[in-house]
């Protein structure tokens, strides 16, 4: 059976106060919806400072998904680690993993956007250094023990309710971020189909002795809209997803490899692109791909047409998906 994903960045460029509250509370709906209905996990991400509203704080939002749902997870892909405080970082999460009972996963990235380290007063050049003491300081302070952090002793209550650690993954597109999850013995997440650094990491983990597993995107994972009209629907709401597609245009370098990748300048070329497809129930279900990612918010999109997806997906696919 597809593993089924249902992504909330919250963006809406033209968004009041009211508008966007209206929005986060929808979509803590459709996540308690999306529990209720069966679907897997609830993904958000993280970006600072974007024009369209793109949600900066993705832990304060899976709290409440979690802390409204039952069984579904909630991926957090990803977070710029090199822009938290570790200790306070290692105690959210950890009193996430006890409301959650293990189900908030996290991956941690460094980003793309040096104006977001601007923002946050931190230096783009030790990025690096940066996300291996984050990553470092977390598996130390969630044993629950004493530790020395910055040339003094500390230690992280409460002890998370995952054994040995909450769910973290490396993420990236670079050998560096193989490397680092390879030494540490934590999960790859590689930004991009990249079987080559799969086959890295795998190399390294061989070199450092430790144990770990990718969990990397297909070769093709387009963000997904159900619609019993897809035509209508891209005539009426194509430009919501062609502003997304422009939005991460702006801001990946050509250096950047990533599952969300777009040339894309109007809808007519990202709907023949591929990377976003709105599609019926049945061509979905025809889609037989190992993961289904569903984006019903997109862009800005209006929430009535936003539900209307998540529940042609829930009641017209879902049941048809198997086991």
């Amino acid at each position: 059976m597809a593993f089924t994903v249902a992504r909330f960045n919250l963006v809406d460029p033209d968004a009041t106060p009211e508008t966007l509250a209206a929005r986060y509370r929808a979509a803590l709906e459709m996540a308690a919806y999306a529990d209720d209905r069966g679907i897997d996990t609830i993904q958000t991400e993280e970006h600072h400072g974007a024009d369209n509203n793109w949600l900066p704080s993705p832990f304060v939002f899976a709290g409440s998904v979690l802390g409204s749902t039952r069984r579904i997870a909630v991926t957090v892909s990803a977070i710029i680690g090199p822009l938290y405080d570790p200790l306070r970082l290692a105690e959210d999460i950890a009193v996430l993993d006890l409301i959650g009972k293990g189900r908030l996963v996290t991956v941690a990235g460094i980003g793309y956007r040096p104006e977001e380290y601007e923002a946050h007063g931190v230096d783009w050049g030790s990025r690096g250094k940066l996300q291996d003491r984050l990553l470092e300081t977390l598996l130390k302070a969630w044993t629950g023990e004493p530790f020395s952090h910055r040339g003094r002793t500390v230690r992280v209550t409460p002890r998370p309710y995952t054994q040995p650690h909450p769910p973290l993954l490396v993420g990236g597109s670079s050998q560096a971020a193989a490397r680092r999850a390879a030494r540490l013995g934590l999960p790859f997440f590689p930004s991009a189909h990249l079987p080559e650094l799969q086959t890295y990491y795998q190399d390294k983990l061989a070199e450092y002795g430790t144990e770990g597993w990718t969990m990397m995107p297909a070769e093709k994972t387009p963000l997904l809209h159900v619609s019993d009209d897809p035509d209508r629907t891209w005539a009426e709401y194509g430009k919501h997803f062609l502003h997304e597609a422009r939005t991460y245009a702006s801001w990946q370098s050509k250096d950047i490899r990533s599952a969300v990748r777009s040339k894309a300048t109007t809808v007519e070329e990202l709907r023949t692109e591929g990377v976003y497809r709105i599609v019926t129930p049945d061509e979905c279900v025809a889609l037989g791909a190992e993961s289904l990612v569903l984006h019903p918010l997109c862009g800005g999109m209006p929430v009535d047409e936003g539900w209307r997806s998540i529940q042609l997906f829930a009641e017209s696919v879902l049941p048809r998906l198997g086991g």
